[in-house]
């Protein structure tokens, strides 16, 4: 008896049902797992478009008081820089100054009207800088006023050529005509520049303040003696000549190394109070005597823009000196100036000085020396120490309104100063020490118009006297042009 085969093709069919059967079990499973992780995503999605939502809500809630005014400054901001394109367009449009050299001349200046308030006597009623006993006064002065001059002229090897001089009313003899005016004045030379700028180098002459301070307080009221004159701030304007050297650095700093000469004015106090000087005989200046020029340097770093970026500088003078007795003596003196950006639109700046005989400068309370009449003939003279400096915290709160407080100090030692005092009615050559402390408020609707009201407390310590104080309230109205 035979066994029967098997059939082959029933074999095949039973194990390729087998294989779809756990590639379909396979399939479903995937397919269970895609929706499960389908539905964790979209929960994801809901949870992330909530979140969403409440930071949306919360940014809303956060700025939604402050939109409107933002808004409103932003218009505001626009029209005034339309005006202003519109009045540049117009100033284009203009027939230009026309100069003999055919080079471009502009003139400008800034047109200041001041009113005053002082509460106790001082040297000057319009712009006061030491207190001395007496009343009050009250009154106006347009003699601020200034008047300048800015040329560009022709290349010169290599260099761009350039000029500017300013002027104001605050020359002496406002009322020489015999006319009864308060308004008078005689056209004072202020400042003057003359330059060859090189990419990195500048070669120059200037009448201006010395190259060792070159900032200088924040004022509208006081502009005829610069804000803190005669408080620590070297403002006098001397003639010079020099030239400034800038090194670059990683970034946009830069090194700055600069050098001059310079011809130092004698300072207020008359030293030429002689026979000469009452034959109507115009001495030179105790510098000018020496026959020797003074010398002065400064070393800066430099970053950012030039007017408004972070700049740290120390300088050196030295003036040789031969006084009317024919004695020798010499200014000398190291500096410190500063001028820091701070977060918030402020800016802290301000200089120190430390020295000999620094009055023609604008220290060394109003004096280079004092003398005296030797018992055993002819004149005993003494150069003195100066010591001083100011500071400044300015806020720019917006493109229109500006806060500055400031505070200046300048002073020589009481002991040198006190054996050689005189009459007590010479003020300047009796004041030790005098001190200003200083708050203004600038507010400028446009670009050309400025108003500003101005607080001052001055301190001065004549040497035998008590201190006198005295306040200086000011405002003034200017239009720039």
């Amino acid at each position: 008896m035979s066994t029967p085969l098997a059939h082959p093709q029933s074999e095949s069919s039973s194990e390729l049902a087998s294989k779809v059967q756990q590639l379909t079990d396979s399939v479903t499973a995937t397919q269970a797992a895609l929706e499960r992780s389908q539905n964790e995503l979209e929960e994801l999605r809901s949870q992330l478009a909530s979140l969403r939502q409440q930071i949306a809500d919360f940014h809303a809630a956060t700025t939604n008081d402050s939109s409107a005014s933002d808004l409103a400054a932003a218009v505001e901001s626009i029209r005034e820089q339309q005006s202003l394109q519109e009045t540049q367009i117009a100033t284009h449009e203009q027939a230009k100054v026309e100069s003999e050299s055919k080079y471009p001349l502009k003139l400008s200046g800034l047109i200041l009207l001041n009113g005053f308030v002082n509460t106790t006597q001082v040297d000057d009623p319009s712009a006061p800088t030491i207190v001395i006993p007496g009343s009050g006064s009250t009154g106006l002065s347009v003699r601020q006023t200034v008047l300048g001059v800015d040329a560009r002229g022709p290349r010169l090897f290599n260099a761009q050529s350039r000029a500017d001089l300013r002027t104001d009313f605050y020359g002496n003899g406002s009322n020489a005509s015999g006319v009864y005016s308060n308004s008078g004045g005689i056209l004072r030379f202020r400042t003057a520049h003359a330059a060859l700028d090189w990419d990195h180098t500048s070669v120059f002459f200037s009448l201006d303040r010395t190259i060792l301070a070159p900032n200088t307080p924040t004022s509208l009221t006081a502009v005829a003696v610069p804000s803190l004159g005669w408080s620590g701030n070297l403002w006098s304007w001397n003639p010079q000549v020099g030239v400034t050297q800038d090194v670059s650095l990683p970034g946009s700093s830069r090194f700055r190394f600069q050098g001059a000469v310079i011809d130092a004015a004698n300072p207020p106090q008359v030293y030429s109070a002689s026979p000469a000087a009452a034959q109507g005989i115009n001495r030179p200046a105790t510098s000018e005597m020496s026959r020797w020029p003074g010398i002065e340097s400064r070393i800066a770093v430099v970053k950012g823009i030039e007017n408004s970026g972070l700049q740290i500088g120390v300088g050196a003078l030295y003036i040789p000196h031969r006084s009317l007795g024919g004695t020798k003596y010499s200014s000398w003196g190291a500096t410190a100036d500063y001028k820091v950006p701070l977060p918030g639109r402020v800016e802290f700046s301000g200089s120190t000085y430390y020295g000999q005989a620094l009055g023609g400068l604008g220290g060394g309370a109003y004096k280079d020396y004092v003398f005296s009449y030797s018992p055993t003939g002819g004149y005993v003279y003494r150069a003195l120490d100066a010591m001083g400096g100011w500071a400044q915290f300015s806020e720019h709160a917006s493109e229109r309104l500006e806060f500055n407080v400031a505070f200046g100090t300048d002073q020589v030692p009481a002991s040198q100063l006190r054996p050689f005092a005189g009459d007590p009615a010479s003020y300047y050559l009796n004041q030790t020490r005098n001190r200003t402390y200083t708050a203004n408020v600038i507010y400028r609707p446009s670009t050309y118009l400025m108003f500003s009201t101005e607080y001052r407390h001055i301190q001065s310590s004549p040497v035998f006297e008590y201190t006198m104080t005295g306040d200086v309230i000011g405002i003034a109205t200017g239009y720039r042009f």
